[in-house]
């Protein structure tokens, strides 16, 4: 009786670490984001992740972005609209890196990076902050208008990709027990 007590206080006790560990998910715009956030991550990621090396420099045509240069302007643009809100840039970040290199390793680990800051900016941001303004491309913005166009960014680039990687015969990870 003594070890399943044990046992028991020592389940209770992880679920308490792990929860506490965990963002604060209760209804709520700023929490709604963060799973938005965490959606279009898990699938930008999985996504980055099944696509070759050698098609990372695939593009549909001349003058459009290739796989690695859509993956490189998402993370660009996390570390950007986080700056709007107020997020500093982490030291030696260069949210124009587009261009920089076209490996998908170092591209998919700054995607995965561009994420976490983002998240860890709008988690330490306050409910009253999303009535603030901020200035976004020379306009007055709500920081909530500066997070509903993070989201909508990275959705659009995501479905973005996926138009290419059906078009390379690749199958999104997230789809393929539904597709069988």
């Amino acid at each position: 009786m003594k070890a399943v007590l044990i046992v028991a206080a020592a389940a209770l006790l992880n679920g308490l670490i792990v929860s506490a560990a965990q963002p604060d998910l209760r209804p709520g715009f700023r929490n709604e984001f963060l799973k938005q956030l965490d959606e279009v991550e898990k699938k930008s990621l999985s996504l980055a992740r099944a696509i070759p090396e050698e098609k990372f420099s695939w593009r549909p045509q001349e003058g459009v972005r290739s796989f690695g240069e859509v993956f490189s302007h998402m993370a660009g643009a996390n570390y950007m609209f986080s700056n709007f809100i107020g997020g500093k840039l982490p030291d030696g970040v260069n949210p124009h890196v587009e261009k920089a290199s076209p490996q998908k390793a170092d591209i998919t680990e700054k995607l995965r990076k561009s994420f976490a800051h983002a998240r860890r900016v709008v988690m330490n941001m306050q409910d009253s902050d999303l009535d603030k303004e901020v200035k976004m491309f020379g306009n007055m913005v709500s920081e909530r208008q500066v997070l509903f166009v993070m989201a909508n960014h990275a959705h659009e680039h995501l479905g973005q990709a996926i138009a290419y990687a059906r078009m390379n015969g690749i199958t999104p990870p997230w789809s393929e027990k539904t597709e069988q």
